[in-house]
């Protein structure tokens, strides 16, 4: 019996003892996170696995685990031996969890979910679904204390002020658009859960998640007055002036459900139905208003002073990796070790001399030759591996800086690369161009634009299963909503001032990986007779490995475009760097004839 069966063992006791024939276990945490702290780590801590995106379900006989594509590879090595079943969400043979759920239990059978981790739509959707065949919901299960009996506590870490000189609009202006957003939803009132929505309003940020510079606390915005929820041990009272400043009163994190059930019955409250959770909705009761976040979209597009301080981030990060390329291939030509975890180091090391770097914004993906298939793989020290032969080398890597945040991938050529691989790059790179240079009208979701990613790729049977691109946010999560470019339709349009990623590619399991990734900008082109017209800034400023494109298979412009971006980062980065460093950038980025 293994470490994970002994402690599902002890789930499945709890189970028993409040009569739960299945439990729902999402990776997430009270505010709905995608990366959470060490406290919330519940399905790692089950199952041991370390992906960003998984769901479990543990009934008295079987434990299953969901994951999407990026994680297929991962999650059956770290699964294995583990007796976890591993569900590959997304394919057409996987069926979704309601639908496992009502195919394997019966009539009168309880389902146990903890509803402080299932957003409002979530826990209601489950319930409709599970009722129709007679299972039952238990809406407050949540036996991980007593199982879990060293549990880390939740962060402590101090809160600071994010400067107005790089936030660009204070707290209190923020506080009175987001309330105004509310008025138009008929609510008197707002709260809030999501950890960068509360980043974002109060101009504050900690460390309480990894790469996330966020601080654990739940907010309540109301034109009376407003409350923030976090443990008094975080603040200090330069950050307790300024949120008075903001009108904004403190109380612990743990009176929340007190509060929302002492609210005036009159009380109209809007509550984003997918970024909070059922169970603090339950306390409030009729006085929630259920409709979408009121801060999203106001935080998704970013002021000047954002976006030039983005710009500024860029150049300094195009320095920092210029620098740690240029380590990397000195290392391997004098024939030295070079190990997957000695890139990530390299990288972080250059970011960390940077001037207004504050950490990492994920963990780096360093991923060599079939590791780069694993799409969101992280090197550890069991599956380190060297660097050398003949293969592909993906780096997706990124850092928040005080003034921006980064994200960047670029594959490149270890040893001589196969007409294969130059032709699977180029195809991927006509993808990443075909977003780069498209033209939509005001309106225009990013599911429209997906397709042209992926058409060089479908037109030879080939395609890639995560989505094209994700919202980045200002100091702060690198992913972000509500903007994407992916298959689905996330229903927001891509408005001038919304940064979002281009990263199409290629995975090739037990092979190689490849992934192209620029963070570009949507601002105005054009106003015709046919309404305003959008496109893409490239904000990304680092060369792509020209030993890698077949220029046989590309037109002449992209090939022209390929050389303007080129001249561009040679352009801006150049006066930033030493003489060694603009020798190798000026090779890097010499014209593709």
């Amino acid at each position: 019996m293994n470490l994970f069966t002994q402690r599902i063992n002890g789930l499945r006791e709890a189970m028993k003892s409040q009569s739960i024939d299945a439990v729902i276990i999402p990776r997430t945490d009270a505010h709905l996170s995608e990366y959470i702290s060490e406290h919330w780590h519940v399905v790692r801590f089950l199952s041991g696995f370390t992906g960003s995106a998984a769901t479990m379900v543990v009934t008295l006989d079987k434990a299953l685990l969901w994951t999407d594509s990026r994680y297929f590879l991962q999650a059956a090595q770290q699964l294995e031996d583990t007796g976890i079943g591993l569900m590959k969400d997304g394919l057409a043979e996987t069926p979704d969890i309601p639908t496992w759920l009502c195919d394997t239990l019966h009539a009168g059978d309880t389902v146990g979910i903890d509803g402080m981790t299932y957003s409002i739509d979530g826990c209601a959707a489950l319930e409709q679904t599970l009722a129709a065949k007679g299972i039952n919901l238990k809406a407050d299960f949540s036996p991980i204390d007593g199982i879990w009996t060293a549990r880390p506590g939740l962060p402590t870490d101090k809160i600071f002020i994010h400067d107005l000189k790089y936030a660009g609009e204070d707290a209190s202006s923020k506080i009175s658009r987001v309330l105004a957003n509310a008025a138009n939803a008929g609510a008197t009132s707002t709260f809030l859960s999501a950890l960068d929505e509360i980043a974002w309003t109060l101009n504050i940020r900690s460390n309480d998640v990894p790469d996330n510079p966020v601080a654990t606390s739940f907010l309540y915005l109301s034109p009376k007055g407003s409350t923030l929820f976090v443990d008094p041990v975080k603040m200090t009272p330069e950050v307790a002036s300024h949120l008075q400043a903001a009108n904004v009163e403190v109380k612990p994190y743990a009176e929340v459900k007190a509060f929302l059930g002492s609210l005036d019955r009159d009380a109209k409250l809007l509550m984003s139905t997918t970024q909070n959770a059922a169970g603090l909705a339950q306390i409030a009761g009729d006085r929630v208003i259920k409709g979408k976040s009121p801060v999203a979209m106001l935080k998704a597009v970013k002021n000047d002073v954002q976006l030039d301080g983005t710009r500024q981030a860029m150049k300094r990060d195009g320095v920092a990796l210029v620098y740690s390329f240029m380590e990397i291939e000195k290392r391997m030509a004098k024939g030295e070790p070079l190990t997957e975890m000695d890139v990530a180091e390299i990288l972080t090391r250059h970011r960390s001399e940077q001037p207004l770097y504050f950490e990492n914004s994920f963990d780096t993906i360093a991923g060599f030759g079939p590791h780069g298939a694993i799409v969101h793989y992280t090197a550890d020290e069991q599956s380190n591996a060297e660097i050398k032969g003949d293969n592909l080398l993906l780096i997706d890597s990124g850092a928040n800086y005080i003034d921006g945040t980064t994200d960047i991938t670029r594959t490149i050529a270890i040893g001589t690369p196969t007409a294969e691989m130059r032709h699977d790059f180029t195809l991927v790179m006509k993808g990443h161009i075909a977003i780069s240079t498209a033209i939509f009208p005001a309106g225009t979701r990013g599911h429209q634009l997906d397709a042209m990613a992926r058409m060089p790729l479908w037109r030879e049977g080939k395609s890639y299963l995560h989505g094209t691109g994700h919202g980045v946010g200002h100091f702060l999560n690198v992913h972000e909503g509500p903007q994407s470019i992916r298959l689905n339709d996330t229903m927001a349009p891509l408005l001038p001032g919304m940064i979002t990623s281009n990263e199409p590619g290629i995975y090739l399991s037990d092979r190689y990986g490849i992934r192209c990734e620029n963070l570009v900008l949507t601002v105005p082109k054009m106003t015709t007779e046919f309404g305003d017209f959008y496109g893409f800034e490239e904000l990304t400023l680092f060369p792509f490995d020209l030993r890698l494109f077949d220029t046989s298979i590309m037109s002449d412009e992209e090939i022209a475009w390929v050389n303007d971006y080129h001249a561009e980062v040679r352009r801006q980065l150049t006066p930033m760097l030493n003489a060694e460093g603009a020798a190798w950038l000026a090779e890097r980025t010499r014209p593709l004839e």
